[in-house]
């Protein structure tokens, strides 16, 4: 390529994903690093198992969601003691008329290694629900439709979908994302008739952009089916009429280059979040109308230091959500008097978040608030007397005292001299030294924010001595749209200098040193994980890469691997030379060397969509021939999950303890 040679020698090791299950070698060498995995962690295995147990300990067995309100019934899911997946119920009118069970998820799971179950979506006149089952971990769904008062299923089957659809306002029609079977790339919307054969489905809408997702939805006030389409640097939206689903689809505005734009519908006008002429995005809106962009009227304008996220839309009042030095901030606006206020949470490090508001005449506003140390906690807020309810705070079985933790928010000077925030949290007690064994994490990509929230597992950590920090480097979005633009394509390395020079700030803090101090990364963040192993050995006593993207040029070269051609705005194009020669020296797997290594633990699922299982696979492989130290390199493959690991509530935790049980058996922790 481009006149330059790259020899992959683990090359066929891609066969199951080419070949299919016929492919044994890969089956069968999986299997064996899984053995030496279990071999070499064989003296944790009981401390793996009181892990486990510990941490399956803190969770409520037998729990409840917060109800919420839609179209006149309560809407809540509830789980019930020893069962791994939950029951989704409803009850009409009041939380005390009786319950109508839509859904009993465990029953459905049984015979089932994997089992996901998304997108429940009810029509409009509470009789039908349409919703997709996964079974294999690869976000590759069949949409099945049940008659809410008879119980039974309907005959239509639809796949393979994205999961998710959308009801027109007849109670009849069904529009959904149909995908590639081999690419898994959204490429089709099909309007689906109740009681017809989805294989004739009349297409509503096709993508010939193959570097877009695409997917359909419904405004708020139930009035207009929405398609979208979107990659990382523009987006295009169509809008049907509800109440004609048989109707044509138009326009709202046609993409345009480098102009990301989000719309909702209030009242006598569309609202419009975009970043035409605008870093960090403002707020425009339009007559019902006249949709095109020469009619943008601006509403809230873009501001160098505030990132406005989303909005969140009723009929009385609009929920602004922004993020200004890193925090997620909730504006509330009444759209009668115009009045404005901000919801106030009151702690260095947090995250809140708008959640299920389905009612769009309604004055509360329901919403999530958590922090390193408070559990995630549900609020109803009152936006016009600002009075707040707590609903519901996840309860931590066992007790968990708030005040025995501490949590602080730093901020590292990065080499270009950009400060990068850093959250913290840790037992009192815990004393900061060279000894002290901390984990630092991150992710950095595709302008995700890594907040700070609460996790029970983490416990596990702190109670035994860790601080955990959260490095909110640049690829991410918390300091604004910028902190994600200085942190892709050209400027990836960015994320891996920032995460470097978060590590050596809390060295040199005296917070932990190289010999105690551990990282952590999955996915994209994954492929972190490898480039800072490559860059940076030395700083690391081991690290722990999830589902990692390692095999950056390769899999950017090959577009039939599922989600390729949509990541080109974030990775580039490796056909063109200039990126080609650029991710080539950050690849973590072409720029593995004879040279030491950390302890390394490497997950992954062989079902795995989003990562394919071979990219970590071919990258230990490498590594097992190139590295020249004798510290431990392992890969754990669950043969029977994907990106998202083991389905479930629990069987997560089993991997969890395994990284625990990684970590605690480098620092001589034995229980």
């Amino acid at each position: 390529m481009h006149g330059d040679k790259r020899n992959d020698e683990y090359y066929w090791m891609a066969d199951f994903f080419r070949k299919g299950p016929d492919s044994n070698s890969v089956v069968d060498y999986l299997k064996a690093e899984n053995a030496y995995t279990d071999t070499m962690m064989a003296a944790t295995k009981k401390f793996q198992e009181d892990l486990f147990t510990e941490m399956k300990g803190r969770i409520k067995e037998k729990d409840e969601s917060v109800p919420v309100f839609s179209n006149g019934y309560w809407y809540y899911t509830r789980s019930e003691e020893g069962q791994q997946y939950f029951k989704y119920c409803r009850k009409k009118g009041s939380l005390d008329a009786p319950e109508e069970m839509l859904l009993d998820v465990d029953k459905m799971a049984e015979g089932h290694p994997y089992y996901s179950a998304v997108g429940f979506n009810v029509s409009p006149d509470n009789k039908l629900l349409a919703y997709g089952v996964d079974t294999v971990s690869r976000r590759q769904y069949t949409i099945y439709i049940k008659n809410l008062e008879t119980g039974e299923l309907f005959k239509d089957k639809i796949f393979p979908a994205s999961g998710g659809s959308e009801w027109g306002n007849d109670n009849k029609t069904l529009f959904y994302t149909a995908t590639n079977p081999k690419t898994l790339l959204s490429e089709k919307i099909k309007r689906h008739t109740l009681g017809a054969d989805s294989k004739k489905d009349a297409v509503v809408y096709a993508e010939k952009d193959n570097s877009n997702y695409i997917g359909v939805g419904k405004t708020k006030s139930e009035k207009y089916i929405i398609i979208a389409s979107s990659a990382t640097m523009s987006s295009e939206y169509r809008i049907l009429d509800a109440d004609k689903p048989e109707g044509d689809f138009e326009v709202f505005q046609p993409r345009m280059k480098n102009v990301l734009y989000d719309i909702d519908h209030q009242n006598d006008k569309f609202l419009i979040v975009t970043n035409k002429d605008a870093l960090n995005f403002k707020l425009m809106e339009t007559p019902l109308n006249k949709t095109g962009v020469e009619n943008w009227k601006e509403v809230i304008p873009t501001r160098k230091d505030v990132l406005l996220e989303g909005i969140d839309v009723f009929k009385d009042f609009l929920v602004i959500t922004e993020r200004k030095n890193g925090l997620l901030q909730l504006r509330i606006r009444n759209i009668k008097t115009n009045a404005e206020h901000y919801v106030d949470f009151g702690e260095p490090a947090y995250m809140a978040y708008a959640s299920s508001n389905p009612e769009f005449d309604s004055k509360n506003l329901r919403y999530v608030y958590t922090s390193l140390t408070t559990p995630n906690s549900v609020y109803d807020y009152n936006m016009e007397t600002k009075g707040k309810e707590l609903k519901k705070r996840q309860e931590v079985i066992g007790g968990y005292d708030p005040e025995e933790y501490v949590t602080e928010r730093l901020y590292a000077e990065a080499r270009d001299g950009v400060k990068v925030p850093i959250s913290l949290v840790y037992k009192k007690g815990t004393v900061k030294s060279e000894k002290t064994p901390l984990l630092l994490y991150a992710y950095g990509s595709y302008g995700n924010s890594i907040d700070a929230a609460f996790s029970s597992t983490r416990l596990s950590l702190l109670d035994r001595g860790f601080i955990y920090a959260i490095a909110h480097i640049r690829g991410g979005q918390e300091m604004g749209r910028q902190w994600y633009e200085d942190g892709k394509l050209l400027k990836k390395k960015n994320t891996f200098y920032d995460f470097i020079d978060c590590a050596e700030y809390l060295i040199k803090g005296k917070f932990t040193s190289p010999a105690h101090l551990y990282a952590e990364g999955g996915s994209a963040g994954g492929l972190l994980m490898g480039a800072i192993s490559n860059l940076r050995p030395d700083l690391w006593r081991g690290i722990i890469a999830d589902v990692p993207f390692v095999d950056v040029v390769t899999t950017m070269l090959d577009e039939s691997i599922p989600l390729t051609t949509n990541e080109f705005d974030e990775w580039g194009n490796p056909k063109e030379k200039e990126y080609y020669t650029f991710m080539k020296t950050y690849s973590p797997y072409d720029n593995v060397e004879k040279k030491d290594y950390p302890n390394m633990l490497v997950t992954t699922g062989l079902h795995d969509s989003q990562v394919q299982y071979f990219e970590p696979a071919k990258w230990v492989a490498r590594l097992r021939t190139h590295k020249t130290d004798k510290n431990v390199l392992l890969l754990k493959t669950n043969m029977e999950a994907g990106h998202g690991g083991a389905s479930g509530r629990f069987e997560y935790l089993k991997e969890v303890a395994l990284q625990f049980a990684f970590m605690f058996a480098l620092e001589g922790i034995r229980e």
